[in-house]
């Protein structure tokens, strides 16, 4: 998708559990200037679920498409790129559900958002100038899953692979690997991998000149 002339630029950062996506993002985001970028996570989107008993809350599927509001996201990033301010979702992974509090995000020239579903849908998609897949072994993926969800998320191990098993696994087959085609460059080793960071960052800012100079 080709930027429109006085658009702002949208950057997404994609790729499974656990494969370094956060770490890229947040690299692009020192290096191109947080007074230059605005940051947003799909994961701000889930759906909620707090009119579930807690027990059947950690049983639902997270990582389907379904389980996350996007046609809300896609607003939003429309509004983003007319230089609209957003109110972002606040969610609280503890509870499954939705705080009820909002975070105001302002528009800025480049606009990035990291999740792992984000190639999914075409609506979405379309709405992206550059996509970045990272791409990192499943081994290494879930070995970070697991730590995060255990210290982060107040997670049990066992039930950690026990979702891995589930939905997890399944569902970066049938979505989120499928997803890696849609990307304009793919990086291994996630947020280490210099060179490839190096090339996207090299990119917005050749895109931010031709911006400025339109």
């Amino acid at each position: 998708m080709q930027t429109e002339r006085g658009a702002r630029i949208v950057i997404g950062v994609a790729g499974g559990t656990g494969s370094g996506k956060t770490t890229v993002a947040q690299e692009i985001v020192k290096r191109v200037g947080p007074d230059r970028l605005t940051y947003i996570q799909h994961d701000s989107y889930y759906r909620d679920w707090s009119e579930l008993p807690l027990a059947d809350r950690d049983h639902r599927n997270f990582d389907h498409p379904d389980s996350l509001e996007t046609e809300l996201l896609i607003d939003h990033l429309k509004q983003l790129r007319e230089g609209r301010a957003i109110d972002l979702p606040v969610y609280d992974f503890r509870t499954h559900s939705r705080t009820s509090a909002t975070r105001r995000v302002e528009p800025k020239p480049v606009i990035l958002v990291e999740g792992i579903l984000i190639f999914v849908e075409k609506a979405l998609r379309d709405l992206i100038d550059v996509k970045v897949f990272v791409d990192t072994d499943a081994d290494l993926r879930f070995i970070r899953r697991l730590k995060r969800d255990i210290t982060e998320r107040s997670r049990t191990m066992e039930s950690v692979i026990d979702q891995y098993l589930a939905t997890v696994r399944p569902m970066h087959l049938e979505f989120v690997e499928p997803s890696k085609r849609y990307a304009d460059l793919i990086i291994p080793e996630g947020g280490f991998n210099i060179v490839a960071l190096d090339v996207v960052v090299a990119r917005i800012e050749g895109m931010l000149t031709v911006k400025d100079e339109g």
